[in-house]
């Protein structure tokens, strides 16, 4: 790996390797905090067969339930985009990338905020997928459009966090539904 500074980010770039999902290139870029969204993206990568990439924060958020949703409450209330660990130098291999995220006060975390501000999707499908705890998927969806100007959005998949274990099958009807597995 190289180091990557940039404005937003101090990263180390990564190159995925390519799994091709029919004639699509995909990719599974998620966030999770507690684990369900990770185990909902491995569920779309036994599905498609594509690449998956966390994304991470460079600082950590608290393990502690009530201090992290104040953190997350201040962070989304003023529009902060945490740095991040990683980021990707060969988006653009990918003509479809599922982005995951837990909902936080019915929004995508910040850390995907910053993944998706920091990359050019113009021409690509977005999949969107989330975790939740009762919430579904409220207005995760427009405010990932909001960043992705130029992006086509296909329907979006909420799970909830505590049937995620048991949401293969689901998860494997929607992307066959969306006619992207493998």
């Amino acid at each position: 790996m190289t180091d990557f500074a940039s404005a937003q980010t101090t990263t180390k770039t990564k190159t995925l390797n390519n799994e091709t999902t029919g004639a699509k290139k995909v990719l599974i870029a998620y966030f999770s905090q507690s684990g369900n969204t990770r185990a909902m993206a491995k569920q779309i990568k036994s599905a498609t067969g594509g690449d998956l990439f966390e994304i991470v924060p460079l600082k950590a958020y608290p393990k502690e339930y009530k201090v992290l949703v104040d953190l997350a409450k201040d962070e989304i209330g003023k529009g902060y985009k945490p740095e991040l660990k990683s980021k990707i130098d060969n988006l653009s291999q990918y003509d479809v990338i599922f982005v995951g995220s837990p909902n936080w006060w019915s929004t995508i975390a910040p850390p995907v905020a910053t993944f998706l501000s920091l990359a050019r999707f113009e021409g690509k499908t977005i999949v969107p997928f989330m975790t939740h705890g009762g919430g579904g998927q409220a207005h995760m969806v427009a405010d990932m459009k909001k960043l992705c100007p130029g992006a086509t959005f296909l329907k979006a998949l909420p799970i909830s966090g505590s049937s995620v274990k048991e949401a293969q099958p689901e998860v494997t009807k929607w992307v066959t539904e969306l006619k992207l597995a493998k």
